[in-house]
């Protein structure tokens, strides 16, 4: 597959990256030579310099033989314009368009096969403005990811000392809940992965993630946590595109406060936001914080586009007694430094899109792909297509599928109904089968897995 990346900004150079690693035929098109020099000495990667929406430009990155047209460059306008080119000179299959304005996204009659040639829109702003309210129904939650449409939910925690399950093996699990189809899919122990085994025993401050429907998510949590109250109120560092996004989904549910530096952008939160108390200052104020009785906050999360910005004012705000902290961070080695020891939680923008754009890339009818772990993991959703002699999950059983040891399967969506997958439950046409790969490179094995028997894997 050739794949076009236009933009080597923070998203650009996480996309490339990712596809990099599996071995796709990428070339990235960015204005700036020093930064392509820098891709090109990091990875297999053909680069051209130029604008990403000039016909010439998109010539010179072959655009005339490209699969697919991934455009993540800072600008919105460029990002359509350059699908737009791709599509009415050179018919490229699938376009992907990272689009941040509001006013584009709400209109959803402006993009599609009437409209705009922008086969897929991503907005990393919504992206995180829908991770951040999901965090939030499940208080102790580090991630909540939906697959199969929201019937089910990959849920991430931090076992905690005390909880039922916790210093317990793991089919100790439906032994207290006998009724629940949650499965338990991966432990990372000191980062470290473990596949989950009937006898394994769960440990404190062990990360454990699980799959079930949204109705059994609360109560398998409180066998790893005990009991974690629910949030009500809320404090944000940040008023930017993401700021705003955020406290509009969330002021009629939560009591909500936004600080913002900036007085003009301050004066037109207020105006637009309905229920939120927008206050003019700095996040990392101690005095401003005090005053806002920052101890008797739920959840304070410093969304602002500064890294630094945010590592500090979430430390200030746990070390005044703020109940959870969460910090948006776009550099790895940040986030890497900062989590689990200074705040609660890290965001990754990056991690958080790149699942938006992989489902577009896997081979096989992948429809829904999450990268965990940095990118060193990957939860997915793939579908069974065939008959029994023709498929190679169609009519067999998970142990006879040939799973290697890294890929542990969680649950099979089957209509609306939700089965666990045991090891004698036999794949039919047209399941939905939710994969935790606890290693990337074990991608190919299940695309080859489940391609679709009248295609020839590559």
């Amino acid at each position: 597959m050739r794949i076009l990346v236009l933009g080597a900004g923070r998203v650009g150079t996480s996309v490339v990256s990712n596809l990099a690693q599996e071995n796709y035929d990428v070339v990235v098109v960015d204005k700036d030579p020093a930064i392509l020099r820098t891709l090109r000495d990091r990875f297999d990667i053909g680069t051209v310099s130029g604008n990403a929406a000039h016909p010439p430009v998109l010539e010179r990155a072959g655009v005339a033989g490209a699969d697919l047209i991934v455009a993540v460059t800072s600008d919105d306008e460029t990002n359509i314009l350059a699908c737009q080119v791709a599509h009415t000179l050179y018919r490229v299959p699938k376009k992907i368009a990272r689009i941040r304005a509001i006013e584009y996204t709400r209109n959803a009659r402006l993009f599609g096969p009437q409209g705009l040639a922008v086969d897929v829109v991503i907005s990393p702003e919504q992206i995180i403005s829908d991770f951040i309210s999901g965090l939030l129904k499940y208080p102790g939650a580090s991630q909540v990811l939906d697959f199969a449409r929201g019937r089910v939910r990959l849920v991430s925690v931090q076992a905690v000392a005390g909880g039922p399950l916790v210093s317990h093996p793991i089919r100790e699990l439906h032994q207290h809940m006998p009724r629940v189809h949650a499965r338990i899919t991966a432990i990372f122990r000191q980062g470290h992965p473990l596949v989950p085994s009937g006898d394994q025993i769960i440990e404190p401050g062990d990360e454990v993630f699980f799959v079930a429907p949204p109705a059994e998510i609360k109560a398998v949590m409180s066998e790893l946590r005990g009991r974690d109250y629910a949030y009500k109120r809320l404090m944000f560092a940040g008023g930017g595109h993401i700021g705003k996004r955020v406290a509009q989904s969330l002021e009629h549910r939560f009591q909500v406060k936004l600080i913002e530096k900036d007085p003009q952008r301050a004066t037109k939160l207020a105006a637009d936001l309905e229920n939120t108390v927008v206050l003019v200052g700095d996040a990392a104020d101690r005095e401003l914080l005090l005053n806002e009785n920052i101890e008797n906050v739920d959840v304070f999360c410093a969304i602002t586009n500064d890294d630094e910005a945010n590592i500090l004012s979430a430390m200030l705000a746990k070390k005044l007694g703020a109940r959870r902290v969460i910090s948006l961070i776009n550099r790895p080695d940040y986030a890497d430094l900062v989590e689990r020891n200074l705040v609660d939680l890290v965001i990754s923008p990056q991690e958080a899109t790149i699942g938006s754009l992989l489902r577009h890339v896997r081979r096989g009818d992948v429809v829904q792909v999450h990268s965990l772990r940095r990118g060193a993991a990957e939860a997915l959703e793939s579908v069974a297509h065939g008959c029994p002699g023709r498929s190679k999950v169609v009519g067999r059983t998970i142990e006879k599928l040939g799973l290697p040891g890294g890929v542990v399967p969680g649950v099979i969506v089957r209509g609306k109904e939700v089965i666990q997958a045991h090891h004698d439950t036999r794949i039919q046409e047209g399941d939905h089968l939710i994969m935790f790969l606890l290693d990337k490179t074990l991608i190919p094995v299940v695309e080859r897995l489940f391609a679709h028997p009248l295609v020839r894997a590559a």
